[in-house]
C-alpha cells in the first residue's frame, strides 16, 4: 500500500510529500502492522499569541493494540462529563438591594425554571420574583427576588434566612439527587453521602475587618450543617453585637458567611473583635446538632 509508506509535511514554502523510509526516525513496519494518525495541539508560548494549531502525529501499532483515535479520546472525555458533579452554591444577599434579599442559586448548567424551588418559598409565606439569569462559562445562575409577603420587607430574620437556605438545599437534593455528594446535608438526606468529610477544626476561619468608622465586617468559613445561620447570629448577640446585614454563602460542604456587625452605633474595637473571634471559633467547633434541626 503507497499510503502506508507517505507521510506529509506542511512548511512554510508549501505542502511536499517525502517518503518514511528517507527519514531517520523512520520504523521498519512488518505487514502486520498499521499507522495511525491522531491530533495533537500545541499552543502558543510567546506573548501575544492566542491561536493554537495540530500536527499530525505518526504513530505505530501492532495489530492495532495501541492505537488511539479521535472517536475513543472523545468518548473518555464524555464519560468523564458525565461522572463530573458540579458545585452546588446558595448564596442569600441581602447588601445589593435595600428592598428585597436576594438569593442565587447555581448547580453547572444543570437548573431548570426552578418553579418547584419557587414555589417551596412561597409557602413559607415569602413573595418570590424570579429575577435574572445569567451565564459565567459553564454555571447558569438564577436569582430570586424575595420579600415577606405580608409586610412587603426584605426578610431579616435569622430563623426565616436559615429556613431559605435549608428549603432550597432540600429541593436540590429531590430533584437533582446527584448534588448529595457536594452537600453537608447529603449525608443525612442524600441517595450517596459526601465522599469528602472536612474537619470542622481545620475548615473553621474567623476574620474581623475594617469596614467604616461605624461597622465591622465578619468573616466565617466552616463546614456547613443545619441550623448554622441561626448558631451564628446566637453568638454574635450574646455579646451584645448587632448584625445589620448578612450574605449567606453555602458553597458545597463549605458555608462562607459574612456579617456586617457594630456594637453601639460604632465599629468594634480590637478587643471586642477578639472576644467574638474567641467565642465563635469555639462553638463552631463543638458542633452539637440535633436531628430534629434538620
Amino acid at each position: 500500500m503507497a499510503l502506508a509508506n507517505t507521510a506529509f509535511f506542511v512548511s512554510s514554502s508549501g505542502l511536499r510529500r517525502s517518503r518514511v523510509s528517507d527519514l531517520d526516525f523512520a520504523p521498519q513496519l512488518s505487514p502486520y502492522e498499521s499507522l495511525t494518525f491522531f491530533p495533537v495541539r500545541y499552543r502558543s508560548t510567546q506573548p501575544g499569541h492566542a491561536f493554537s494549531r495540530k500536527k499530525n502525529i505518526l504513530h505505530a501499532s501492532t495489530d492495532g493494540l495501541n492505537a488511539v483515535d479521535s472517536t475513543s479520546l472523545q468518548m473518555q472525555k464524555s464519560d468523564q462529563d458525565a461522572d463530573y458533579i458540579p458545585m452546588p452554591i446558595v448564596l442569600i444577599d441581602q447588601d445589593s438591594d435595600s428592598d428585597a434579599t436576594i438569593v442565587q442559586l447555581s448547580f453547572g448548567d444543570r437548573l431548570g425554571a426552578l418553579i418547584d424551588t419557587m414555589n417551596a418559598l412561597k409557602d413559607l409565606g415569602l413573595d418570590v420574583s424570579k429575577g435574572t439569569v445569567s451565564t459565567e462559562g459553564s454555571v447558569k445562575q438564577t436569582n430570586f427576588f424575595i420579600t415577606l409577603l405580608d409586610t412587603g420587607r426584605k426578610v431579616e430574620d435569622p430563623d426565616m434566612l436559615e429556613r431559605i437556605r435549608l428549603t432550597i438545599i432540600n429541593n436540590l437534593l429531590k430533584y437533582h439527587p446527584e448534588s448529595s455528594v457536594q452537600l453537608a446535608m447529603g449525608e443525612a438526606f442524600g441517595i450517596k453521602a459526601p465522599e469528602k468529610k472536612l474537619d470542622v477544626d481545620i475548615a473553621t476561619h474567623i476574620q474581623v475587618k475594617e469596614d467604616g468608622p461605624k461597622r465591622s465586617l465578619l468573616c466565617i468559613e466552616t463546614a456547613d450543617r443545619p441550623g448554622l445561620l441561626v448558631e451564628i447570629i446566637k453568638i454574635i448577640a450574646d455579646i451584645n453585637i448587632e448584625v445589620e446585614s448578612a450574605e449567606i454563602d453555602t458553597e458545597g460542604l463549605v458555608a462562607k458567611d459574612k456579617f456586617h456587625v457594630s456594637y453601639r452605633g460604632a465599629a468594634l474595637n480590637c478587643s471586642l473583635s477578639q472576644v467574638l473571634v474567641n467565642c465563635l471559633r469555639y462553638y463552631l467547633r463543638r458542633p452539637e446538632t440535633d436531628i430534629d434541626s434538620y
